[in-house]
């Protein structure tokens, strides 16, 4: 927190005062976010991916010998969120953290489908341009069931897996407040007015973690004028609802899992069926944590996946 305390006073000054700030969020956010990334070692770049104009942020410097490590984040989510979690991670391994295809800035058309059989397909042409062949998969969410299933169909290509935060794709012995809202014929993580937004951040933090204004702005405003497109990716999503639990048994590589208690979206009863179709896998569960825990203890979560990762190659 007192890190953003600082690149808001600063971005704020380079934004030409307060009026700039506060009327025009769109303006002041690029400033505060590359004041973040540069923090973090990261910077940003793009490239074109299975016919997709990706942005991503990459390590300004890393050690080569190891081999790198690639967040995903979750749905209607975005690179940024990793941030915060990537400054506090020990090591100088390289990160890889892009926006998926067809979320945050990076290109969404109309014509194609974001569903999981397509992203697979995506993901591994993301990694053959960086001209990966290996890597430690981690992510949050829908995320973390991308990574999950990605390992499952090459496992050659994946050093470990993590989820930080709940994978999506389990169904929970308890039905969570989201769940209930689903079987309802409710969209609960769409946020189409000012109070969804708000709404939806309740629901997806157990200890919300304060952002500047114009972050937090911009991604009310962005989330609300994109609600229409978004509906047709939850449609697609939800029909892979429950897609991880009949693929995921088998996978043998390491694994890490940190589940917030606190996690409304999905109910951490599920952490007992990660565990029993993985039985290596390291699962902890995180008291008063909600569904995104490397934005709501970033430190705690950094340094949980550093040791996971020590000597892993």
């Amino acid at each position: 927190m007192a890190l953003w305390i600082l690149l808001s006073g600063l971005a704020a000054t380079l934004a030409s005062g307060a009026t700039l700030w506060w009327r025009h969020p769109r303006w002041s956010r690029p400033a505060l976010l590359g004041l973040n990334r540069w923090a973090a070692g990261l910077r940003a770049s793009q490239l074109t991916v299975a016919g997709h104009r990706l942005q991503l942020l990459g390590s300004r410097r890393y050690d080569a010998d190891e081999a790198p490590v690639l967040l995903l984040h979750g749905l209607f989510a975005e690179k940024d969120h990793w941030v915060d979690f990537a400054r506090a991670l020990p090591g100088r391994r390289r990160l890889i953290v892009p926006d998926l295809p067809g979320f945050g800035q990076s290109e969404r058309l109309e014509s194609e489908r974001y569903g999981y059989a397509e992203q697979l397909e995506r993901l591994a042409a993301l990694l053959d341009t960086l001209g990966i062949a290996r890597a430690h998969l981690a992510g949050s969410s829908m995320g973390g069931a991308l990574a999950a299933l990605f390992a499952q169909r090459h496992p050659e290509r994946v050093a470990s897996l993590a989820f930080i935060g709940a994978p999506h794709g389990l169904r929970s012995s308890r039905p969570s407040p989201v769940d209930r809202l689903i079987d309802a014929g409710q969209v609960p993580l769409l946020a189409r007015t000012a109070a969804e937004f708000d709404t939806l951040m309740q629901r997806l933090f157990a200890r919300r973690p304060w952002l500047p204004y114009p972050v937090l702005q911009a991604a009310r405003q962005e989330a609300i004028a994109r609600a229409p497109s978004n509906l047709r990716l939850w449609h697609e999503h939800v029909a892979d609802r429950y897609l991880l639990q009949q693929r995921l048994a088998g996978l043998r590589l390491p694994v890490l899992a940190l589940w917030g208690r606190q996690d409304q979206v999905f109910d951490a009863s599920g952490a007992a069926l990660l565990k029993a179709l993985l039985p290596q896998a390291d699962v902890r569960l995180l008291e008063g944590i909600g569904h995104l825990p490397m934005m709501e203890a970033p430190a705690d979560c950094a340094r949980a996946y550093g040791e996971f990762l020590a000597g892993k190659g």
